[in-house]
């Protein structure tokens, strides 16, 4: 046998095997040692494992390989605790159970050439062995034509015990204690919510591709998803919920090497979050900001900046036109002629949108009150546009004279009532500037008087005795909302107006699971919520400050706000304030009279930390006249 090594030539005698080889080195020294199998399997295990949510992932997905109409996921503290997958697929016999944990062992390739026209989800054979590496495994199987199934039991990569058992035809998957011999693994774990919302994540992208199968997830002995066989507008009403069928219209089209289907939003199911956006190409869930960027050019004009479209869409291609081995979750792929379709995507969806005459509308009980010159909410009236107390729409909608006579009379006593409360608020809320604002030599008399203006309906100006300052009036209004309720928050305070007419709101599960968790918090900055039946609730009270859009659509963005904010490890609290702000705070574009603009002005810097918002966005910037008059100057 001939070696080379960098440029030598060494000749080596024939030896009967690499572990002769191996022995016949072992007295030399050096510093290249072969890894032992263990610990191979926990590397490995960490690139593919890495959280409960990873191995939800491999195991569903081998449960669709193996032809499963059935399938059902059971957890025990998110995973942390067990992780069991029940399906009803085609089993395996005692040989296959025993040979599916060792590496890179599967049954969906042979060749090369199955590479490159792959339509399975596993096919590295990498997954078992990953997971029976870090965890305790427990497998009962049986095929269709044996008598006897086989259980096997694995313990960080060691067989504990084979036997032949009864059981179903199918496989049940057990996993428990997961990390148990990685300790350092398993204390980065996130809490119980967070790992929860990403096991979540992965079963969503799994059961909505998939209608035709029939999905549930128990966590805690709480059945959290229960999806029937059906076909996918079903499947997307029993996981967005009900009120969702009106507003998704179909995507249909078909050409000689692309099939696109699936179902888009409507303009009013819009969020600030990128949440509801799925794309499948194959039935397998894909990350593309290519082809998410086709569908939002689609909806131009359509929906506001900042805000993001529904969609779910499949994409059924030629598997050797696309390349799914680039990343190791096989979440990212590359299309062989990707402009191509780029501009089929775009094209589908717009061709969707205006089959169904899809056009920005006026709907009273979700849009944005800036559209008849208002600023907050549908209940905002021009005198407590940032943070008074607000009047109900019935004063200043349509109606006639003794209905709204009615309605005045009703509300007579609480508007006075309420005004002098804001007074006594305004002589409480004393404006002071931090001795960094000093330290600039300007003062509240440079900012008064009305002297500020907006510009582009997004920033005010005003001069300051050293120049003038340029506010961002989004970021200025998020800063005063986070502080005002993290502070009403502490205090334990209840300011809310109770609501003519409730509002109910079907969530999501793992949204209603957090909206459970957060009501008696809620309470504190101004909302009443009960729960009404699974995943429903009605929403009796709202802030006295008022909602910038409905109170359902309100708190269905800012629960989805609120589960992002979870990967901060911020307080409840913190978490609460930062998400109201971001999904309440003045949008850019909206007109502020002058009165507005300088109550903004002296909200800001009545804050203890008027220099950046939540989310860490400068609120204001400031200009010296030196450095104004230089740029006339060069």
């Amino acid at each position: 046998m001939k070696v080379y090594l960098v440029g030598l030539f060494v000749q080596i005698p024939q030896f009967g095997s690499f572990k002769n080889l191996k022995l016949r080195m072992e007295h030399r020294s050096g510093i290249i040692n072969l890894l032992p199998d263990s610990l191979a399997n926990q590397i490995a295990a960490g690139e593919v494992i890495q959280r409960p949510a990873s191995v939800v992932k491999e195991l569903m997905e081998n449960a669709l390989d193996a032809g499963a109409t059935e399938i059902r996921l059971i957890l025990k503290d998110s995973g942390k605790t067990m992780i069991q997958v029940v399906d009803n697929g085609k089993g395996m016999t005692d040989t296959d159970a025993r040979l599916c944990f060792e590496r890179h062992a599967t049954s969906k390739i042979s060749e090369t050439d199955d590479l490159f026209r792959i339509l399975s989800y596993g096919f590295r054979g990498e997954a078992l062995a990953s997971i029976a590496a870090v965890a305790h495994v427990d497998l009962k199987t049986k095929t269709r034509d044996d008598e006897l199934g086989t259980h096997i039991l694995i313990e960080g990569s060691k067989v504990k015990k084979q036997e032949a058992i009864s059981h179903a035809t199918g496989s049940t998957f057990t996993v428990r204690n997961l990390f148990f011999n990685v300790p350092a693994r398993r204390k980065f774990l996130k809490s119980d919510p967070v790992e929860l919302k990403h096991i979540l994540e992965e079963f969503t992208r799994i059961a909505l591709p998939h209608p035709e199968i029939f999905f549930s997830v128990y966590h805690n002995d709480n059945e959290l998803y229960h999806f029937p066989s059906s076909h996918l507008r079903q499947r997307l009403i029993n996981y967005f919920g009900k009120n969702t069928n009106e507003k998704i219209v179909k995507v249909a089209e078909e050409v000689d090497f692309i099939k696109i289907s699936g179902f888009v939003g409507k303009p009013e199911l819009i969020k600030k979050t990128r949440g509801d956006q799925y794309i499948f190409v194959n039935r397998r869930y894909i990350k593309s900001p290519y082809l998410a960027h086709a569908i939002k050019i689609a909806y131009e004009h359509l929906i506001p900046e900042g805000h993001f479209p529904f969609y779910v869409m499949l994409l059924e291609v030629d598997p050797a036109m696309i390349d799914i081995n680039i990343h190791p979750t096989k979440q990212e792929i590359k299309f062989e002629n990707e402009r191509l379709i780029y501009n089929y995507v775009k094209v589908a969806v717009k061709h969707a949108l205006g089959k169904y005459s899809i056009a920005p509308s006026l709907d009273f009980e979700s849009v944005n009150m800036d559209a008849l010159g208002r600023f907050g909410s549908r209940h905002t009236t021009d005198r407590d546009a940032l943070g008074g107390r607000s009047t109900p729409s019935h004063l200043s909608g349509s109606g006639t004279p003794s209905e709204k006579s009615k309605w005045i009379e009703f509300y007579q006593d609480l508007s006075a009532a309420t005004q002098q409360e804001d007074t006594q608020k305004g002589q409480r809320k004393a404006i002071t500037l931090s001795s960094d604002w000093d330290d600039t030599d300007d003062s509240l008399d440079n900012m008064g008087n009305n002297n500020c203006f907006q510009v582009h309906e997004s920033y005010i100006i005003s001069p300051i005795k050293s120049g003038l300052m340029v506010i961002d009036q989004s970021s200025a209004h998020e800063r005063i909302l986070y502080e005002q309720h993290l502070q009403s928050l502490q205090d334990r305070s209840i300011n809310s107006q109770t609501s003519l007419f409730p509002e109910t709101i079907q969530l999501e599960a793992k949204y209603a699971q957090i909206l459970e968790e957060l009501r008696e918090h809620l309470r504190f900055i101004g909302f009443h919520i009960e729960k009404f039946g699974q995943n429903t609730f009605v929403i009796n009270a709202t802030p006295v400050d008022g909602l910038r859009e409905s109170a359902s659509v309100f708190v269905n963005n800012f629960i989805a706000t609120y589960a992002e904010n979870l990967e901060l490890q911020i307080s409840i609290p913190e978490n609460i304030a930062r998400s109201y702000a971001i999904n309440n705070c003045i949008p850019k574009g909206k007109r502020l009279t002058p009165t507005e603009l300088q109550s903004l002005i002296d909200q800001l810097f009545a804050c203890e930390n008027p220099y950046m918002s939540p989310r860490g966005k400068k609120c204001f910037i400031t200009f010296g006249l030196d450095e104004v008059e230089s740029q006339f100057n060069n």
